[in-house]
């Protein structure tokens, strides 16, 4: 029987840098989802940062963005395919809504990507139409 694995999220996985933030923005990949939106390059290691603009909602409900996703970045990180940096930004539409949306979203995003390995909790990706 194999150990489970470690679902922590320790400070090395954090994007902190303005200019990692820049990068991503300006010259990673993007999926738009519900209440997210998921940047995304190839990187050394799997780095995740959280981005809340006031447009969100009071500091309260930043915070509350913050908390589910980073949540559903540490429940889902084995997951992921390869080593990439992503930046989740939360859109207006995270304020009142609960872990299983934001967590529907976030897997739909990764599937979308294709970051995410195929398995149970990977949303179904529909196969393209063959003329």
């Amino acid at each position: 029987m194999h150990p489970p694995e470690r679902l922590g999220f320790p400070r090395r996985r954090r994007l902190s840098r303005s200019s990692d933030f820049e990068r991503l923005r300006d010259e990673g990949r993007r999926e738009v989802c519900g209440t997210l939106i998921l940047n995304w390059l190839p990187a050394a290691q799997l780095r995740l940062g959280i981005v809340t603009s006031r447009k969100v909602g009071p500091a309260i409900v930043r915070s509350r963005a913050r908390r589910l996703l980073r949540e559903v970045f540490r429940q889902h990180q084995h997951e992921v395919v390869g080593t990439v940096s992503m930046v989740l930004v939360a859109r207006r539409s995270i304020a009142g809504s609960h872990l299983e949306t934001v967590r529907r979203d976030y897997l739909r995003a990764l599937s979308r990507a294709r970051l995410i390995k195929p398995g149970p909790s990977a949303p179904a990706v529909p196969a393209p139409a063959v003329p």
